[in-house]
This record gives C-alpha cells, structure tokens and sequence, in this order.
C-alpha cells in the first residue's frame, strides 16, 4: 500500500474540531486502502495510543495551537515529506515551505477548510498575513487543493487563481440516542423536557454571546450551549457571566461520540452559529439527524443546507424566527435536514473522492 501522511491537526481520536473528525473518518475509510500515519500534538503519555483505526500515530512533543502551531507544522510536514509517497496537509499551515515538497517529490493535497482564514478577526494582524501567504503558497504548490464548500473554492480561485476540488464532510457516522439510556438521562435530566442546543467552540465569530442574549429573551425556551469554555477568554468571560442563566445550561466540550449524539437525537431544535466555516461538521451531523436547525445567516451555511433550513443574523431575528414557527413547521424542516444529509453527506462517497484525489496525485 501507497504511505499517506496526514499533517496539520491535533490528531486523533478527535477531540478538537472539524479537521480532527474529517481526520478520523478519513482514518476509519481509507486504513484498508492505505498505509496511513496521523501526526498528532503533544498529549500525556497515559493518554497516547501508538495505533488507532488501523493508522499509525506519531506523536510531537508540541502543542498544534497557539504559538507552537508554527514549529509543530513545520516538524511534521518535514518528516512527512521524507517519509510518505503522499501528504494530506488539513488547512494551509506552513504553506510557505511547501515549495521544498517539489525537491521531495511527493504528492501534496491541501484541504484549506474554513473561509478566508485570513480575515478572521480572532487573529491579530500578523497571523491574518501569515495564514494568507501560507494560503497563497499552498494553493500554488498543492498537487490539489480541496475546498469542502463551493464558495471556497471560488475564494481560492478569486484570490489566488488555484483549482479546487469540492469535497464535503459525511455525517452518516452519528448514531441516534434518542431512547432510554439510564446513564445519561441521570447525567442529563433535563433532556426529559424540550429544549434547543448548539455545539461550538467559544470563539467570537462563533457567536455564541448573540445565541444565549437571544435565549435570555425567551424565558420560556430551554437553550443548551455545548463548548471548550476554557481555552479562550471570550469563552472564559461568557460562562462567568451568562453560566446562572435559568433557562440556558452551559456544558463543557464533549468528546464522547456516544454522550454527544444523545444530546443532538433530544434536542428539539439545533441552533448552528458558526459564521466563518466552510461545510461544518457539527452542522452536517446535526442535520443527517433529522434536527430542526436554525443556522446564522451567511452564504456558506446556505450552500450547505440547500437553502431550506431557517436562518438568523441577530438576537432579534432568531426570536422572531422561532417566535413564528409551529410545532409541524419543525418536524417538516428536520425531515428535509435528514433528506439533504441522506443524499449529500455520505462517508463512502467521500472516502472515494479522497482515494482518487490521493492516488491521482501519487501518480504526479
């Protein structure tokens, strides 16, 4: 089997974001087929598995965010290079030493996930610049650059006149929780009434603080907040402030597929609030669950839900889109999330797509 490498992630089993479960998914397809390592970030030795999924796991002592990113992406897509027949770079991470891949002559395929990463106001003005030169660089050198969402592939070809392949997430891996699950109805006893929720990691453009102002509007709406509080003072500030709330419970991230897929399966309501993503994860599970789902309104999550789900831009407009909303409007929109999901986001479909784009560009 061909060795592929798959860099620029904090590694799996998932416990971060979406790159992470495209990662694993990825894994549990393509093992068969391929001699796959994961570079994964620095975790405790009691916590290190050396093999998951029929892929090998090498891990750095570094972490894969903050200040160490830069290190850490540029250590294992170095070894990478000297070591695999083909990388699968998640993001555009150290694009500007991608160049060096041409001496090593190995195949390089790119997912740049998220839209225009280089505008996000989260990043302070340096980082914008080096996430746009690491953008440009890696689209140029790339054998194939992936986009999972076709507005950015547009946005590579409109900023750096690259190609782009479109190839989305699969959601079919979720597994309704719906029935009686002693455990977790004791963990979790409101699940017994109605409630909405969301799951995002706590980060400005997230916007989670325009979420729960609109839900403490709305005494009479249950609102649960799934999200890594800690790991970012916007975070840290929301939950210190917002955390007593009657009506909203704030829960830590929750990484257990299990745990996490009998909270979205009760759930009355999914409220997706990420606005400078391409293809979420997190939305497309929600949706191939059949959840009613309310997304901020942004041209992205339009494309991914074909325009047929129910759309927010402000606290006002989120009330006022459940205020008018009946009971039978919903059970409609979750049957038309779940036939979208059921038709669009399959993991063989893309487990395909991937083995041929990585095949093909071995072959270069």
């Amino acid at each position: 089997m061909k060795r592929l490498a798959i860099v620029g992630t904090n590694g799996i089993p998932a416990r971060y974001g979406g790159f992470e479960t495209l990662a694993e998914n990825l894994v549990r397809g393509l093992a068969g087929r391929w001699d796959i390592t994961v570079y994964c970030s620095g975790v405790p030795p009691e916590q290190r598995k050396d093999e998951y999924l029929g892929a090998r796991l090498l891990h750095v002592p570094l972490r894969a965010n903050g200040w160490q990113s830069l290190p850490y992406d540029l250590l294992t897509t170095w070894h990478a290079m000297m070591t695999a027949d083909v990388l699968l770079m998640l993001g555009p991470g150290v694009g500007f030493a991608l160049p060096a891949n041409v001496l090593a002559r190995r195949g390089l395929v790119v997912n740049h996930g998220g839209l225009d990463e280089w505008t996000r106001e989260k990043f302070p003005w340096f980082q914008r610049q080096v996430l746009f030169w690491s953008s440009r660089f890696a689209s140029r050198w790339s054998t194939t650059n992936i986009a999972d969402n076709t507005l950015l592939r547009d946005s590579l070809m409109r900023n750096f006149g690259a190609d782009a392949e479109v190839v989305r997430y699969g959601g079919d891996h979720v597994q309704p929780q719906s029935g009686r699950q002693p455990d977790l109805d004791a963990k979790y006893a409101f699940v017994g009434k109605p409630y909405h929720l969301a799951v995002a990691r706590a980060q400005p453009d997230n916007n989670i603080h325009l979420l729960i102002e609109a839900y403490e509007r709305m005494p009479e709406r249950q609102l649960v907040v799934v999200s890594n509080w800690n790991v970012s003072a916007y975070g840290r500030a929301l939950f210190e402030e917002r955390s007593a709330l009657p009506n909203v419970r704030l829960l830590p991230a929750i990484y257990d597929p299990r745990e996490l897929d009998y909270l979205r399966a009760n759930a009355a309501v999914y409220v997706h609030t990420h606005s400078r993503c391409g293809t979420a994860p997190s939305l497309v599970e929600a949706m191939y669950l059949g959840l009613p789902t309310v997304c901020f309104d942004v041209a992205t999550n339009r494309e991914t839900t074909q325009g047929q789900a129910l759309y927010f831009d402000s606290a006002d407009t989120l009330i006022a889109v459940l205020g008018k909303t009946d009971v039978g409007a919903l059970a409609a929109l979750g049957q038309r999330m779940g036939d979208i999901a059921r038709a669009e986001y399959r993991w063989q479909t893309i487990w395909d797509r991937y083995d041929a784009i990585l095949s093909a560009a071995c072959q270069r």
